[in-house]
């Protein structure tokens, strides 16, 4: 199936082919021709996997390693139905498509799902399986016809950060709790038979409670048998022995707070993404979650190109109207369909100076992340030089004197801190003629497509909560998340034709 040189990749590379066993005529009879698994199998040569992460097996010494196609599947299966590494291994012992799926003859034995854990750490730590997803799908969308427009949808969606700024011993007295109440539902009598609650504030020695609970559930089988307390029963397990690591830390340290309105925020990641009409996403960067949507909107165009998609329009909210954007779709040859908001040029400011608007709380953010706290519109006359109408942001003056980018922003001994914007400003007089335009108007109807999208990634499979820690990570699963995402629209579309 596959051809290596190296003798090792040989060893690895027999594990690749099918598995003869007497019962997989099984498959035939109990997965329908149009399972999601099935579809995506027969649509997919995974074999690119196999070529992408050889470099990272051992090939000399050692027992066989699980095929990495296989790993990588079940990494997809988690994405696919929000499973938890616990729960895709175990449904994968009894769901035949699931085992159809992963290569597997019906009485294959599965991984240990400690085994994700390594695979994600090791094989997966130096790829840029974002990018490199994405182009495979999008490659397969214009193989299959299936992309036909010229144009790209531009947005961002919020994850939030899995500890949420809770440290990782509240962490694990909420699990611990959840666990709990699911069991007094069925048998209010294992209270009894708990070990007494740590009341200490020490890691350690929740830690250690932890550890004796997850054994005195284990120990009685018929509470383990229901499913809602063997899902509580995994997630803390899983937050005790498969991330250690990160529970040394007091928070998540990559995620950031960011803002969703004025008045709400949310700590952790913004996932900024490109789409087709089609909804097939084309390209994706992943940041911390104080970053602005449109500074990201070049990176979203070059993956795009580079994917193969070609560009004539890019759809996207007012954040993305930003003076250095609408100079950008100028010199590229593409339209920018984004209303323009009339606070957004920054003028001839100094660098250090600059502020950059966040379109979610309708405010501009300094460089240290710390929104404005209210603003004040300044009717200057129009028919003087320079007196165009300007809206003013003030900043909370205290944070100013403590923050660490002070220099050349903060005057010592001031009590405002403000930031003015010029309301209309000549480099914006085109843009404000071309919104008026039915043509705009018409691609500006597209742009619902990919909020629905952002809420398939959050609603459908777990994408509003990171399932771990760091930015490393949680561009593994947008990665995952995404590629099972676009494989499911493919076959949408393919099956509609």
């Amino acid at each position: 199936m596959y051809l290596s040189n190296i003798g090792g990749g040989f060893m690895i590379e027999q594990q690749q082919k099918l598995v003869l066993s007497p019962y997989m005529e099984i498959y035939e009879l109990v997965i329908p021709k149009d399972n999601l698994l099935r579809q995506i199998k027969e649509l997919v040569d995974f074999s690119f996997i196999y070529d992408e992460l050889l470099a990272n097996y051992c090939l000399d010494n050692g027992r066989n390693a699980v095929p990495p196609i296989r790993m990588f599947k079940y990494l997809l299966l988690k994405s696919i139905y929000d499973l938890s590494d616990v729960d895709v291994v175990e449904r994968s012992k009894y769901d035949m498509s699931f085992k159809y799926f992963l290569d597997m003859a019906p009485e294959d034995e599965v991984i240990n799902p400690s085994s994700l854990t390594k695979f994600r750490k090791l094989r997966l730590k130096d790829m840029n399986l974002l990018d490199m997803l994405i182009a495979k799908t999008v490659q397969l969308a214009l193989e299959k016809g299936i992309i036909k427009s010229k144009s790209i949808i531009v947005d961002a969606t919020h994850t939030k950060s899995r500890y949420n700024q809770k440290t990782p011993r509240q962490v694990l007295q909420e699990q611990s709790k959840n666990l709990r109440r699911s069991i007094y539902e069925i048998d209010e009598t294992m209270k009894e038979k708990f070990p007494d609650k740590n009341t200490e504030d020490s890691l350690e020695k929740e830690l250690k409670y932890c550890k004796q609970l997850i054994d005195v559930v284990k120990g009685n089988e018929e509470i383990c048998s229901y499913p809602k307390v063997q899902e509580k029963l995994n997630l803390l397990e899983e937050s005790v022995t498969d991330d250690m690591e990160h529970l040394e830390t007091s928070k998540d340290e990559d995620a950031k707070t960011g803002h969703k309105t004025a008045d709400t925020s949310f700590f952790g990641y913004k996932t900024h993404i490109a789409m087709t009409e089609e909804r097939i996403i084309t390209a994706a960067t992943i940041t911390s979650g104080e970053k602005t949507d449109g500074k990201e909107l070049p990176k979203l165009v070059q993956k795009s190109k580079a994917a193969g998609i070609q560009i004539e329009s890019v759809i996207g909210d007012m954040a993305y109207s930003e003076k250095k954007n609408i100079e950008a779709a100028k010199e590229c040859g593409y339209e920018l369909i984004a209303k323009l908001n009339p606070v957004i040029t920054q003028g001839n400011r100094r660098k250090e100076d600059e502020f950059e608007f966040n379109k979610d709380a309708g405010m501009y953010q300094c460089k240290a992340g710390h929104l404005a706290i209210h603003k004040y519109f300044d009717k200057r006359k129009k028919d003087k030089k320079n007196k165009n109408p300007r809206m003013v942001y003030f900043f909370d003056i205290e944070k100013c004197k403590c923050c660490p980018y002070r220099d050349g922003c903060y005057k010592e001994g001031a009590k405002k801190k403000t930031y003015t914007e010029t309301i209309i400003c000549d480099s914006h007089s085109e843009q404000v003629k071309f919104q008026e335009t039915e043509h705009f108007k018409e691609k500006m109807r597209e742009r619902y497509k990919i909020e629905a999208k952002n809420s398939e990634l959050k609603h459908r499979h777990g994408y509003g909560v990171a399932s771990s820690s760091g930015l490393i990570c949680m561009e593994m699963q947008g990665a995952m998340t995404i590629f099972a995402v676009n494989l499911k629209r493919i076959i949408k579309l393919m099956n509609e034709k």
